[in-house]
This record gives C-alpha cells, structure tokens and sequence, in this order.
C-alpha cells in the first residue's frame, strides 16, 4: 500500500498529544493541559474526519465502495477506544503526580461533611440560577434540544410507580469548570473540584418540592455534530445572508458520537441513543465520569512554578528597535518574525502606523482567523477615518469561525471598509498585507507574507513565519494576488510567488522536477519541507519518484501524513519526523537545494490537495541571506530535536527518534528541546546585532 490513510494518520498525531500528556519529564499542569488539547482534538475529528466518512457510507454509489467506508469506520472507532483507554489511564497517572505536588481534584466521596456543606451553600448562591432541567420523555429528537460538545447530566428520578430522565446542562460558558475549595489556615495544598460534581451533590436542590422522588442519580454525556454545513444556493440572498443560514443547520446537524460515563446504566443509555437517534455508524465511547475534558487545557496554574514550563519570553527584533518607524526598517532589509519567539506587536504596530501615516495611502489585507478583540481590525477602522483606502478580504468559511468573521465583514463595512469574500468555490487561506506608501515621487509598496494567521491570541501558541519586505518584485506579484481575489477570471502571472491554485502546484512539480535530474546526474540533489499536513496522493508520487532517483528527502510533518517513509524500492531515501512540544508547529518551510543556491520558500499551504487546488494560497521565496539562513538554522534545530521528534515510520508507530538518549541523557546533561534551543539562537542573534550596532 503506497498511502498510508489520511484518518487513520489524524488519529496517529493525536496520539503523539497523548504521548507529551504521558510524558514524566513534562511539568504536570503542562502534562494535564495536553490531555485536554487530545480531548478538543478528538471533539473536531469526530466533527470534521468522522463526519466526512458517515457522510461516504450513507451516498456509496455501489456495495464495493460502502464496505470500503465503513471498513475504515471500524478502523476508526477501534482506535479511538485504545486512545480513550489510554487516555483514562494517563489521567490517572497525571492526577496522581498533582496529588504529590499539593493538588487534588476531589470526587464528591472525597469531600468531608463541612465540604460538601459550604459547596452547597456555593451551588444556592452561586450555581443554580443558571440551571434549567429539561423534562425529556415525551420528546422525540433530543439532537435538536442539547447543544453541541456542551456536558450534560441525564438525571435519573425514579418515584414508587415510574421513572423519568431530565438533562442538566453544565453551565461552564457561565463559570470556571475547575471550582477551587478555600484552604484552611495556612495551608499550601489546593482542592479543586468539577463543577459538574457540585451538581451531582445538590441534585435534590433541584427537584425537592418539585417532583415527588424516592431516588437520583445521573450520569454525564456529551454529543458531537458533523460541522459540515451547505449553505442555501437562494440567488436573491447575499453571500453573508446565506453563511447565517447554512451555520443554524450546523446547530441541529446529525450528531455523530455519544461520549459517555462508562458507569451509566445500560437502560439509560439505551434511551439516549434512542432519542438522539444515533446509528450503528455513529460512535459510542465509553469514558471516566467527567466529559468535556477538554478544558483540561484550562488547567488553572496552582502550586509550584516546577508544575509548569519556564516561560519564554517574546522578543523584540532588533532590526524594528534601530528604527523611529516600521518603514525605515523593511527599507533597510527583509525582516522575518518567527512567533512566538518574536512579538507579534511588531506586526500590529506596523498595521498601526500605517493606519495614521500621512504618507499611506492604500491598505490591503486578507482575513482568515483574528483575535476577539483584534488591535489589527481597529487599526483598518482606524485607518478609514484617516483617510485612507482599506480593503479588507474576509473568509467566511474559515470553520468554527465563521459566524465570528460574518461579525466582523459587518463590523468592517460599517466602518468603512471595502470589504470582499474572495472567490467562489474557493477559500482564501493566504495570510497577506499590503500598503502603499506616498515617499517623494516614488509610490513604495510594503508586504506582510505570513505561514499563520494575523491573530493575536494563536501567535503567543503556535510557530508562525512573517516575512517583512518591500522588495518591488515580490510587492508586485502580492499586489496581482489581491487583483486575482477581484478579478479570477482574467490572467495573472506570478513571477517570483507561488501562488494555489494558480501556479503552486506546477512550481512544486518543476521544483522536484529539477532535484530528481540533479540526483540522475551524479549531483546533490535534497528537499527539505516542513509542513503541518501530507496528504496529496499526486505529490507524494512525485515525492517517491524523487527517491527512487536518489534525491534525499527530509520533512517535519506535526499531523496528518499520507506518504510511507522507508519503503525499499519506494521511499528509501525519504525521513519523516513530527514534533510535538509546548508550541504548535505551524510554520510551513519548502526548502531545494537547487545545485547548491538553495531555494526557501516559506508558505501558508500545507502538502494537501485542499491547499493545492481549492484554497487560495501563497509561498514566497525567500531572497534575504541574513533571513534564510535564519530559517535554515531553525529548521536543521528542528531536525536534530532529541527530545520531542517521533519518526513518521511506514505504519506510523510514534517512536521516539532518539529514544537511548531520552532515557540515558548524557552525563551532567539533559536534552534541550528544539523549541528552547531555538529560542536560544534568537536570543544570541539579537544580541550579535545589537553589539555590531554598538560598534558602528
């Protein structure tokens, strides 16, 4: 089998999540808010992946292809039951070491009677105003009254003569889901407890004069819906008109998984798959008693700082802090930011300036993710009020953030902004700003080329290139790119950018084109990628060809990776690690060695035929030596990572690269992570500018 299954592979890189919650040498709080990134992880597989192959069984055109489909819907729900168990196992061993270090998470049997009288004290004042219990015997799809991935209690009340179930939704968009008990005295140690535990134990709160009952219990679940949505093809509505409606279709979508509390009875149980009305293709996942472990990644920091990671402090760039503005700097040099390691401030400044420089006078900027209350979109508004012309493209599917970014294409218009939604049949992935400057008689263009999103909140977790230039070559194939999102149907031709689904693909081709002649030839010929996804069949193809010519092929891939490294006659020369640490890998590097003249493309594409083919997208080479050595030395940091790099072998194992060395460091010494070491190497770097600065 040359492809190894795209799914199958999600599920392979959360288990690398689970891994770092495994890990002994990761800090506790760190170890527990892993567990609840697996479990947000799992909540959008079942969503997004899980969905998809439902979808496939149900619209199979013909017996072969269904039985293909539902195949690998056994596959994934098997594997998801050994992740569950492991991952109940994990919690255990995490909760353990919190105990140890003066943190418990108590169960209500853990709680003295003076606890369990102030909690109820607690839930009277603090808790019960925003609980409703929802009577639901006599409904008929529940599907269409619970709220997605929210937990809920199926309170069971039986009475002398008959019973009857009610749902109590856990109100954790209202409060803390992690409720922390007074210490006594001077006491170090911490007690925290679920909210949904606080609910348990005042059950009787709830129904006493209400209901007559002899007995209570309840038990928690939570569903997951497909997030798919088609929004209405209605000519007479506009585009945003039509997103509004498709997202109140996702609210009552299909659901697609029971997450439940493995102690519930099985009658109970019996109930709620009936009244959710789930099928045989639907996943049923038997857990520990608390679901929505999700917010676990919430985990409040408590005790010790040992208990979490030394933070690392963001950086100033040296070459922003030489300058009085933004634009004296790019003029000077390109400039590359790598966040978080760098501050993302520089970015917003520079928006922010160009808001009220008398000599801007056009901003572009395409939208794909931002931050709730995002300094770059008040500086656009600020910048009509300044005179200035804003255009703004807005991606209104960008998923689970779409309703937030209809909010925004408002908010925008409102204010002022010329704002677009892109290109039909397309989504606009690229992360692009572009300004035009008035300096003297010279119209100057600046450009913000980015690998993630202008977001204020993921550049302080995820790892982001942005490329500063103002380069006119590079400006003018960024400004035919705003041009082709106006404009589609007219030619555009990009010289020096790669740019999906126009050139991308073809440019990569030539690209591996030239490395597979170079091998033929006796030459060195290398890739070099870094991507968060593998997945086109026809890439890895030409990926295998490469290798079968001697071209040696390196890649760091953090999730979903379709090619089969190591295969003889196959993948032999070709190496896949991932890396899995405290930041998101999310950068996306292309690097050729092109005869020796290196070619570095950073990008906002992963290697997936979505990114290639039905997603507007850019790569920009880099022409700066000072930032592609950078880069290069970032990368090759990644590559000889000994403590967090798992090999992405044929069948997807998750061996660590450098496992003697994990577990017998060097004497006197313990490995460095590459994501430290690389922040190490910023430092030193900004540091040696600073000093020749000096000497100048």
């Amino acid at each position: 089998m040359k492809f190894f299954n795209k799914e199958l592979s999600w599920l392979s890189f959360n288990e690398r999540v689970l891994q770092e919650a495994a890990d002994s040498t990761v800090p506790a709080i760190e170890r527990i808010r892993f567990l609840g990134i697996f479990s947000s992880n799992m909540d959008e597989f079942f969503q997004v992946r899980v969905a998809d192959v439902k979808r496939r069984i149900f619209f199979s055109q013909g017996t072969e292809e269904r039985e293909q489909y539902e195949q690998l819907m056994a596959q994934l729900q098997k594997k998801v039951v050994l992740l569950q168990k492991r991952f109940d196992e994990v919690l255990e061993e995490v909760l353990a070491t919190l105990r140890k270090n003066g943190i418990s998470l108590l169960s209500i049997e853990q709680l003295n009677e003076e606890e369990k009288q102030r909690l109820k004290r607690f839930f009277t004042e603090k808790v019960q105003r925003f609980i409703v219990p929802i009577w639901v015997n006599g409904k008929g799809n529940l599907s269409n009254i619970i709220r997605e991935d929210e937990t809920y209690l199926c309170v069971e009340i039986i009475n002398s003569d008959d019973k009857q179930y009610a749902l109590l939704e856990v109100p954790s968009d209202q409060m803390d889901r992690f409720i922390k008990l007074p210490a006594k005295g001077h006491s170090k140690k911490h007690k925290l407890l679920f909210l949904d535990d606080i609910m348990q134990l005042n059950l009787e709160v709830l129904f006493k004069g209400i209901i007559p009952f002899k007995q209570l219990r309840a038990f928690s679940f939570k569903t997951t819906r497909d997030a798919e949505y088609r929004p209405s093809d209605d000519i007479e509505q506009s585009l945003l008109e039509r997103m509004e409606e498709g997202l109140k279709q996702r609210v009552k979508a299909d659901p697609v998984r029971l997450v439940y509390d493995r102690a519930m009875p099985e009658e109970m149980l019996s109930f709620l798959s009936e009244k959710l009305q789930l099928t045989q293709f639907d996943s049923f996942v038997a857990g520990g008693r608390y679901r929505n472990t999700r917010d676990f990644a919430k985990f409040p920091h408590l005790g010790k700082k040992s208990l979490t990671h030394k933070v690392l402090p963001a950086l100033f760039h040296p070459k922003f802090s030489h300058f009085d503005n933004v634009f004296d700097a790019i003029q000077k040099s390109d400039i590359a930011l790598y966040y978080p390691y760098h501050r993302f401030s520089h970015f917003t400044e520079f928006v922010r300036q160009a808001a009220y420089d008398p000599k801007v006078t056009r901003i572009s900027m395409c939208i794909y993710r931002v931050a709730p209350n995002s300094r770059v979109i008040r500086s656009l508004m600020d910048a009509v009020q300044n005179g200035k012309h804003v255009t703004v493209m807005v991606e209104l599917q960008a998923r689970f953030d779409e309703e937030a970014n209809i909010e925004w294409a408002k908010e925008l218009t409102d204010s002022g902004v010329r704002v677009s939604f892109g290109i039909h049949g397309l989504k606009v992935h690229s992360k692009l700003v572009l300004i035009h400057r008035n300096e003297g008689n010279l119209d100057r263009r600046y450009a913000v080329i980015g690998t993630g999103n202008f977001h204020e909140g993921t550049a302080q977790i995820y790892t982001d290139f942005s490329l500063f230039t103002c380069q006119p070559d590079i400006c003018n194939d960024v400004e035919s790119v705003f041009h082709y999102l106006e404009q589609p149907y007219r030619a555009h031709k990009f010289r020096h950018l790669m740019v999906a689904p126009v050139n991308m693909r073809q440019r990569i081709n030539d690209l591996i084109e030239f490395e597979i002649d170079q091998a033929k030839a006796g030459k060195p010929a290398e890739l070099f990628f870094k991507v968060n996804n593998l997945e086109d069949e026809s890439l890895i193809v030409q990926l295998y060809r490469a290798s079968r010519a001697g071209v040696k092929i390196r890649g760091i891939v953090r999730g979903m990776c379709s090619l089969r490294p190591g295969i003889e006659n196959l993948s032999e020369n070709i190496e896949i690690r991932s890396i899995v640490d405290r930041y998101l890998e999310h950068a996306r590097v292309y690097v050729f060695e092109h005869a020796g003249k290196k070619e570095v493309f950073i990008a906002s594409a992963d290697l997936m035929t979505r990114n290639l083919d039905h997603r507007v997208e850019v790569a920009a080479p880099i022409y700066d030596d000072e930032v592609k050595t950078d880069i290069l030395k970032i990368m090759n940091l990644q590559w000889q990572d000994k403590a967090k790099s798992r090999f992405i072998d044929a069948e997807q194992q998750n061996k660590y690269c450098f496992e003697s060395d994990r577990l017998a460091p060097p004497k006197g010494r313990s490995l460095v992570p590459s994501q430290v070491a690389i922040h190490r190497y910023l430092k030193r770097r900004k540091r040696d500018y600073e000093s020749q600065q000096k000497d100048l």
